[in-house]
This record gives structure tokens, sequence and C-alpha cells, in this order.
């Protein structure tokens, strides 16, 4: 009692934080606590004060010589969510070499499942509105993976690991199908000479690769510059996480004997520190003295010479992925104001094709295109994902992606259209989200072993 009395608070804080953090849910929770403030906020008479947040401007360097000035939205879409991005690439990539994607027909499938939840919702989307209305097709399109992670989140074993790796590829795949559209559909805001200069940033990085330059802050430098020239580009940056992710070298397994000479002398010098201690009787603890700072620290530089540069990014940029960096884009993207007229045909055209595309449209989409793969033998689902579950996670993929909201003004731009298509990417996501979630409470966790 004595020791809780004289903790500081910063060290409850940091207790509690951590207990929280350790629930297989908690970053989940946090996403989706995030973005239903946004919607309420958006949709409160706070709306004013929250939409000038989020479109409040900053920028870095001068504006008039080519200065980046972004709205608070735009910095957490393009920003933080090149966070997530990496941390989703790192995953990917450590599956790749020794995991469950060494298998090139369990790779293969997230590519197959997107390019079917993409082609299969914009027919869907077609088939509904066959006149001017059509060109709203790209809408139902890409997938929010941020959303669709987070309630993953939430179901524990319910949802295993092979299942949220195959989700993730998914969602690169289908966000890289994206802005392939959105370059060949909606050019005008892309300017190809930047391309090249993001072509220039990958070959560094490359480079960089090839010599086994260990060191971070090259990396760091080619990514900044590709993340600008992605922008620049009219793309978007979110993906450098993902050329980050690919290019940060593996580093050889260091010899275990100075590593151990290492750690025995810290270990012995705290059991040398432990003896004198006891022989004073002064009442002093162990973690009070240098020693004990001294030990530590060299324990940890020994642990970390263990982890490649890529291993040590992903430890140390995973916690602020989860609880800030998508937190923080939940809450600048969800905010969609819950205002449209529905009464004209075309408008209810549109919205039934977006929301039939997003939710029905892609889990049949992925599911069939798998399926198809399976009897083909040319690709297979997760092994540890039960059928339910895989529908589940499926469904999931059907939830919409602030970039939805951005081909809807885009392909209705000034109109009244638009409205009804970014109600359509909401309504689509809640059912896409309710029924994912229906199917994985039904399905049962899989059998582990032992």
């Amino acid at each position: 009692m004595l020791e809780a009395i004289e903790r500081p608070v910063g060290a409850r804080v940091r207790r509690t934080a951590r207990a929280f953090a350790n629930l297989p849910a908690s970053a989940g929770i946090a996403l989706l606590l995030a973005a239903a403030a946004a919607l309420i906020l958006a949709n409160s008479p706070l709306a004013g004060l929250y939409h000038g947040l989020v479109s409040a401007r900053f920028g870095i360097g001068p504006a008039a010589g080519g200065g980046l000035s972004l709205s608070v939205a735009e910095w957490c879409s393009e920003g933080l969510l090149a966070v997530f991005f990496l941390i989703l690439g790192l995953e990917i990539r450590r599956e790749a070499r020794a995991g469950s994607f060494a298998d090139r027909r369990v790779a293969l499938a997230p590519a197959l499942a997107a390019a079917a939840g993409a082609l299969v919702p914009a027919a869907v989307y077609i088939g509904l509105n066959p006149g001017a209305t059509a060109a709203g097709w790209p809408v139902p399109v890409d997938t929010g993976i941020a959303f669709t992670l987070g309630i993953l989140a939430l179901f524990g074993t319910r949802a295993p690991a092979g299942l949220k790796l195959f989700v993730a590829a998914y969602g690169i795949a289908d966000d890289l199908i994206t802005m392939v559209i959105l370059a060949a559909f909606h050019p005008r805001g892309v300017h190809a000479e930047w391309l090249f200069a993001a072509v220039g940033a990958l070959g560094a990085m490359g480079l960089f690769n090839r010599w086994r330059v260990y060191a971070a802050w090259p990396y760091v430098l080619a990514t900044i510059g590709l993340w600008v020239a992605l922008h620049q580009a009219g793309v978007g940056g979110a993906l450098s996480g993902i050329a980050l992710a690919a290019f940060l070298p593996p580093r050889p397994a260091p010899q275990a004997t100075p590593l151990l000479a290492q750690a025995a002398t810290a270990l012995s010098e705290l059991e040398h520190a432990e003896r004198e201690l006891k022989k004073a009787g002064e009442g002093r603890r162990l973690d009070q003295e240098p020693v004990w700072d001294w030990a530590s620290r060299n324990l940890s530089a020994a642990a970390e010479r263990l982890l490649s540069p890529a291993e040590r990014t992903e430890r140390a940029i995973e916690p602020w992925s989860s609880y800030a960096a998508l937190p923080l884009f939940a809450f600048t993207a969800a905010g969609v104001t819950l205002a449209a007229n529905l009464g004209q045909p075309p408008a209810l055209r549109v919205f039934a094709g977006v929301a039939v595309g997003l939710a029905i449209a892609k889990p049949i989409g992925i599911v069939g295109a798998v399926w198809l793969a399976e009897r083909v033998k040319l690709a297979v689902r997760p092994e540890d994902a039960r059928p339910l579950a895989f529908l589940g996670a499926a469904c999931l993929c059907g939830i919409g992606d602030p970039l939805s909201l951005l081909l809807a003004d885009q392909a209705f731009p000034g109109s009244p259209l638009a409205a009804a298509a970014k109600i359509g990417v909401l309504a689509g996501s809640v059912v896409a989200a309710g029924l994912g979630a229906l199917a994985l409470l039904l399905s049962r966790p899989p059998v582990t072993e032992g």
C-alpha cells in the first residue's frame, strides 16, 4: 500500500495506459471511439467548430515557393496514414519471408480478392446506374482498411492472425487499384512530372538496401522525398509507408558470444549490488541504485542488437500507429454530414448503387474470387480462418474509405448527387460492418494445438 501511495501520478497513468494497451481489442476500441466522436460532432450544433478544425490549413515552407499547405484532415490522411501503412507493410514483409505468405498461393489470394472486390461493386453500380449517374462507379471500389482492421481487432481469436494478414494485404492491393483508377479516370489533379521524382526516391531506397545501409536516416530522407513527390503528383503520400517497409534492410543475426558476455556482465553487477545492499541493511531498493539504470541500458542494448532495422522500426512505431495515428485519422475522416435529398430518382440510384456495391457486391466479389481460385488450385485462403470468419472479414472489407468521399466529389463535381454518394458510403459501411460482425460472432474460434 505504501508503494502505491508513493508512486507518482504519472506512473499510475502509464500503468493504466499499459493495461488498456494490453487488451487485444484496445486499438479497435480507440479507433471506433474516435470515428463515433467525429460522426456525432459533424451532425451536432458543434458541426461548424468540427469542420473548421479539420479543414484548417497549415503548411511547411513558403506557399509562393512551392511549400506544402494541407488541411488537418489531409495531413492525417496522407501523413499519419503513412505510418499505418508502414506497419502493415512490415507485417506482410515478415510473413512473406518466413511466414504464411511464403507460400505464393496464400500471397496471391489477397491480390485476386482485391481485383474482384473492385470489379464487382463497380459492375453492380453501373447496373443500377446505366445513365448519366454511371460516373460514380469508382465510389464503392475502395476499402477503409484502417476501419476494417480496427473492427477485426475487437473479435480476438475469432479473427485469427492469418485472416488479419489476408485483410491487410488485401487493403494494400485495394489501395493501389484505387490510386490507378484515380489517376486514369480522374486525372485532373495528377501531375506526371512528379511521378519521375517518386521513381527517383524509390531508386535511392533500392540502392540503400542493396548497399546494406543499416542507418535509418537515409531511408527516412528518401521516404520524405517519396511522400512529397506522391503528394505533389496527386496520388497520395500515404503509400510511401509501404515503400519504406519494402526497402528497410534485414540485418544478419549477430554472434551470440558477445551478446551473452554483455548480458552476463550486467546481471553480475546487479547481483553484486544486491548483495552489498543486504550487507548494508539500510532498506534501500536495488532499482533506486545507479547500477540499475546502467544494467538496464546494457541489457536493452544487447536486446536491440538482436533486431534488424525493420524490426526495431516496427516495435518503436506500432504503438504510435495504433493509439495516435489511426484514432486521429478516424476523427478527421469520419465526420460525414448526414444530409442529402434522396427523393429524386437519380439521387436514390446513386445512393443504392454505392451502398449495395459496398455492403453486398464487394463481399461477393472477394469470397467468389478466392473460392474460384481455390477450385483451380491457384490460391488458398488463410488456413486458420473458418469459412464463416472469412465471410465476416469479406463483409468488413465493404467498409468505405475517406478516399471514396473524394471520388464522390470528383465523379459529381458541384452536384447534389455527391452528397447522395457520400451517404451511400456511410450507409453501406454500416451495413457491411453489421454483417461482418454478425458472421464473426457466429463463427467458432479456431482450434489451437496444445
